[in-house]
């Protein structure tokens, strides 16, 4: 019987982890990987203390710190795809991998996953041009043109990191406003590679062996247009990690854990959620830090009492 699982192996669940270790509970992390979305960032700007560092450098060092932990557990490589709460208040905690925990307090840290367009061809050139992650696959569109879709923090990264390769990229915005960092967006406007196309909406990706065009909609006139790209990198948002606990805890409209955000506790009494699965105004990594140490005190506050 464990004190508390931590599912996630972002920034809020490994400061959770690191807490619950110095304070000496019986814990175990349980993650498919390290660093949550930040992993797919170049340059990480404002984490605090560090100037500037990858997703990639981030999440090997929160690891590092967590595996110098002694009193943690760490499972990684699974994913955790079942909690049931048991009549005398404590939880089984079921993996991908068949591993069950019997556990008397629970911390979801599981972040979110990419949301998709949802429009024909985006699956069947998934892997061909289409592309959810700048960081990985820029550097395969050198010299081709390519679109972005969205309008957020993550697309506008999305197009400074392949000024470095394409030399033209197309900005797809379904409204007529950018809703990212006022300094991204400026750098992003202003150069002569990228075009942006206001208040557009994707309607099919088309090609052949690979992407080769995309047909859209310009939702103000109603016109449909095809345009010539090689690449489409989806940055439309993300959805919360919490299939696992549905019907378990409440939950906003899009799937979001509601918690008491002086504490992070949900509404099920033992189970706890920080970071971009819970309904935080804000999601961003130093946040979630802050927010897995709220949550874990807490919990240790718990099992004080017994």
């Amino acid at each position: 019987m464990y004190d508390v699982v931590i599912i996630g192996g972002g920034p809020g669940g490994v400061a959770a982890g690191i807490y619950a270790a110095r304070k000496k509970m019986k814990s175990v992390l349980i993650t498919d990987s390290f660093g949550g979305q930040s992993l797919n960032s170049a340059g990480i700007e404002n984490w605090i203390g560090t100037t500037n560092l990858s997703g990639y450098d981030l999440a090997k060092n929160l690891e590092a710190h967590l595996r110098a932990q002694k009193d943690i557990e760490i499972i990684d490589n699974d994913l955790v795809v079942g909690v049931t709460k048991k009549p005398d208040g404590t939880f089984t905690v079921t993996t991908r991998e068949g591993k069950t925990l019997e556990t008397k307090y629970i911390l979801i840290a599981s972040g979110s996953r990419r949301k998709r367009l949802g429009v024909p061809g985006e699956d069947q050139f998934d892997g061909k041009g289409v592309v959810f992650c700048t960081t990985c696959d820029a550097p395969l569109f050198d010299g081709k043109t390519t679109a972005v879709v969205g309008g957020g923090n993550s697309a506008l990264e999305s197009v400074i990191d392949l000024i470095a390769y394409s030399p033209k990229i197309y900005l797809i915005v379904r409204s007529d406003v950018l809703r990212g960092d006022p300094i991204t967006q400026e750098k992003v406007k202003s150069h002569p590679q990228v075009q942006i196309l206001w208040n557009t909406v994707v309607q099919e990706i088309k090609g052949d062996k690979f992407v080769n065009a995309i047909r859209y909609k310009d939702t103000k006139s109603g016109d449909e247009k095809v345009l010539a790209v090689d690449g489409v990198f989806v940055e439309v948002g993300l959805l919360p990690n919490s299939d696992f606990v549905k019907g378990i805890v409440d939950m906003d409209d899009y799937g979001h854990i509601k918690v008491d955000h002086r504490t992070e506790e949900t509404s099920c009494s033992g189970i706890w959620a920080v970071g971009d699965v819970s309904d935080v105004l804000y999601q961003q990594n130093n946040i979630s830090v802050g927010d897995g140490v709220k949550a874990i005190l807490n919990i240790y506050d718990k099992v004080k009492k017994g």
